[in-house]
């Protein structure tokens, strides 16, 4: 990737997290987007749980990031030094969590000193969707500015308090002013479980927050209430006590999950079979995971007959105005060949399958897999497999975390 790319994105954190997430897709083959369905995908997940990532693990890191990058602040550590002793920090903090009663999610736990993806630039634009961070610019305009930052903030002890605006705080610097102190023996100790004064301040961010207040995860966090075992927020036991609009967008979410999910499933059976007889196993189980989509199609099939699209395109349109019409064509080609008579043929259905390679191609081009024998010897026999939750596994993890630190005396 070239250097002039990489340091556009570092000037745009939600366009750097979005790349950041496509690359992660490549080593996880439930979540790679092979047939361009991102846009929509995330327009809905971020209405849905705003500041959320499929990179996430759990919610205390939206308070273990602000607190090392305000302990290096309180140790007036230089611009210049502040990237390496940051990521020395971050790194030491692997052990810290491993030696934790509550570990589970531990960012680094098998890379260790190897990792890659610290924490910070996993939560950095989270952070500033909740309101937690104020400062607003990357992480490296956070470390190029902190020399500056420490004159202005000398200049205000002078001139007396300075009041945060936006949270009605004192000025607290590029942090939220209400933010809660870590313990301490942080950062040599440290686990994942929420503080009940963590909790609640995490609740209150999300449920007050300009950019989240509004949303089904502020909602969902004010009711404090079990998520069961729903695999898709839609299944949520108090899903028919949710506001209409919140309901509403679930049930276009869920139409548009359950039929494109289907075209993810044929893409893999098309791949399996032009791998030859070494991917016969998989072919088989593909197509046996795409009989079971039909029949649940089926079975789904006069609620989604009465979806009503041109509806939930307006809704996405005004979530993403850049999803292409090349985007919907395809999806709603796709839509109404699931939804057509001959749907339980469509695993061998020369349109079907044309739409799928033609997608391909028309977002990989030379390198799409179905076309290139030499692109499909990297594949690992399974890809995009996992129906779209829109980030709901991760925002269930959120939540409980935030749940049980209310319970907790502290």
């Amino acid at each position: 990737m070239p250097s002039s790319l990489i340091a556009w994105l570092d000037h745009s954190e939600a366009q750097r997290q979005r790349m950041l997430q496509v690359i992660d897709g490549f080593r996880e083959k439930g979540t790679l987007d092979e047939l361009g369905l991102g846009t929509v995908r995330d327009a809905l997940a971020d209405r849905f749980f705003p500041g959320t990532s499929t990179i996430m693990t759990r919610a205390r890191y939206f308070l273990i990031v602000p607190w090392l990058f305000r302990e290096l602040e309180a140790k007036s550590t230089p611009a210049s030094r502040m990237p390496r002793r940051s990521r020395k920090m971050e790194l030491n903090l692997i052990e810290a969590i491993r030696q934790s009663e509550d570990r589970k999610g531990n960012i680094g736990q098998r890379a260790g000193q190897n990792l890659k993806r610290l924490p910070s630039d996993v939560y950095w634009a989270g952070l500033g969707t909740w309101g937690i961070r104020s400062f607003q610019g990357s992480r490296r305009d956070y470390f190029d500015l902190a020399d500056r930052r420490r004159v202005r903030t000398h200049q205000h002890a002078i001139r007396g308090e300075a009041r945060d605006d936006e949270h009605d705080d004192r000025h607290s610097g590029p942090w939220h002013g209400g933010l809660p102190d870590a313990a301490p023996d942080f950062p040599s100790v440290c686990s994942l479980a929420l503080r009940r004064v963590e909790a609640e301040y995490l609740r209150d961010r999300i449920i007050t927050g300009r950019r989240t207040r509004a949303s089904l995860l502020a909602e969902l966090t004010q009711r404090q209430r079990p998520h069961g075992d729903a695999p898709f927020v839609w299944f949520h036991p108090d899903f028919d006590n949710l506001p209409e609009r919140h309901r509403i967008e679930l049930m276009h979410a869920r139409c548009f999950s359950e039929l494109m999910h289907g075209a993810a499933l044929l893409y893999n059976v098309m791949l399996a079979e032009r791998c030859g007889d070494a991917f016969s196993e998989y072919a088989l189980d593909h197509r046996s995971q795409f009989q079971e989509w039909t029949e649940s199609l089926a079975a789904d099939a006069p609620a989604l007959r009465a979806w009503d699209r041109l509806e939930f395109w307006n809704l996405i349109r005004e979530m993403n105005p850049r999803v292409s019409p090349r985007t919907r064509d395809f999806c709603e080609q796709w839509i109404l060949l699931a939804l057509g008579a001959d749907a339980g043929r469509l695993a061998d259905s020369r349109g079907a399958r044309r739409l799928i390679e033609t997608r391909e191609t028309q977002l990989k081009g030379a390198l799409a897999r179905l076309t290139n024998a030499t692109a499909r010897q990297r594949w690992n026999g399974a890809s995009a497999t996992a129906q779209l939750d829109f980030r709901w596994g991760i925002t269930r993890t959120l939540l409980d975390d935030i749940a049980e630190g209310l319970k907790r005396k502290d």
